[in-house]
């Protein structure tokens, strides 16, 4: 039965959607008539959905779930080998920050820890001050292209005021690794999920120690792999 079986990793994250060859934004809203377009449209039991628009709103209940370590796992399963005595996984999500020690190139779960201080509350720290300071928002998605790429052509006060945010966040990314024992300098540290490259584009730290890994579809790679990996090992237990 399992030569039937067709494998399929899905990261589902409070962002975005990723698999190993789509990415979308985590949003879906029925659709009361029948669509004119059918792009990124779902049809399910009869109804129509939009896909990939407005992110869903953040639950407390994805807080509370203790699965990052499969997340983190599969974020780097396929350069486990390659690390050295002790590194150190950061996956920077949407809603957490997730730290795992890799100690002789196994994972201790012991010691993982989730901090629900991601991508979004930067956004909403950003939005705050943008009001305060500026009595004006700015949309998400342009924050996210900043975070992304560093640069925009927006307004100069409202860009000055998104990167002091952001490098604030960096710094408190870095400050909270600091803070659970671990040196900047000396141990090796892995940047991955969605916030790898925010902590390229804006960290202070630049050192051989530091490294990234930017591929936004890599857990969801992970988690085919992983899977791929328990049918094999179920196919020769059978």
């Amino acid at each position: 039965m399992n030569n039937k079986l067709e494998v399929i990793g899905i990261d589902h994250g409070w962002s975005m959607m990723k698999t190993i060859s789509q990415v979308f934004v985590t949003g879906v809203k029925e659709i009361t008539t029948t669509p004119a377009l059918f792009g990124d449209v779902l049809e399910y039991e009869g109804k129509f959905y939009k896909v990939g628009t407005v992110r869903q709103e953040v639950k407390d209940t994805k807080v509370e779930d203790d699965s990052f370590y499969l997340l983190t796992l599969a974020a780097v399963v396929d350069k486990i080998h390659t690390m050295a005595k002790k590194t150190l996984i950061v996956d920077i999500g949407s809603w957490t920050i997730d730290i795992m020690p890799v100690i002789n190139k196994s994972p201790d779960e012991s010691k993982c820890v989730t901090i629900p201080k991601g991508l979004i509350t930067c956004m909403r720290s950003i939005n705050e001050q943008c009001v305060r300071q500026l009595n004006g928002e700015v949309d998400e998605s342009e924050i996210q292209n900043i975070m992304r790429y560093g640069r925009s052509d927006i307004d100069d006060e409202y860009f000055a005021i998104i990167k002091v945010e952001i490098e604030d966040f960096v710094d408190k990314v870095y400050n909270s690794i600091r803070e659970f024992g671990y040196n900047l300098k000396t141990t090796p540290i892995v940047f991955v999920g969605g916030g790898a490259v925010v902590m390229k584009n804006f960290g202070s730290h630049d050192a051989k120690n530091i490294s990234y890994n930017l591929d936004v579809k890599a857990n969801a790679r992970g988690y085919e792999q992983l899977a791929t990996m328990g049918l094999k090992s179920t196919r020769r237990l059978s």
